[in-house]
């Protein structure tokens, strides 16, 4: 079997230095961005529960005003989400929280408020 040979008569091939030199940059923008695609995910979980809560909102406000309800009745899932009423179906918070629609002069909040997904 014939080896490959460079001008200088050298083996042709990359060396262990130069092979452990790529790895270890691959290493380090590897560390570098890992840490921000896990706050880009975090902070998008929040935006989207934050959109489900004002959506949320909207349509209990809307439910208030067509049913004439004061600002102390709270309206049950059945009052706001389904084929024929305000919202198709009921969100879910991307986070894995839950929501408590609350009264009508609450605001509708998520259990992972503490995490920023509240309005």
């Amino acid at each position: 079997m014939k080896r490959l040979l460079n001008n200088n008569g050298r083996n042709a091939g990359f060396t262990l230095v130069e092979i452990m030199i790529v790895v270890a940059i691959i290493g380090l923008l590897a560390a570098i961005a890992i840490p921000n695609f896990v706050k880009a995910r975090s902070a998008s979980q929040v935006n989207a529960c934050i959109a489900n809560l004002k959506q949320m909102e909207g349509a209990k406000a809307t439910w208030a005003l067509e049913q004439k309800k004061t600002s102390t009745d709270t309206p049950v899932d059945t009052d706001l989400f389904g084929a024929t009423v305000y919202i198709k179906d009921k969100p879910e918070c991307p986070g894995g929280g839950d929501y408590t629609l609350g009264a009508v002069q609450t605001k509708t909040s998520c259990s992972l408020s503490a995490s920023g997904h509240s309005l």
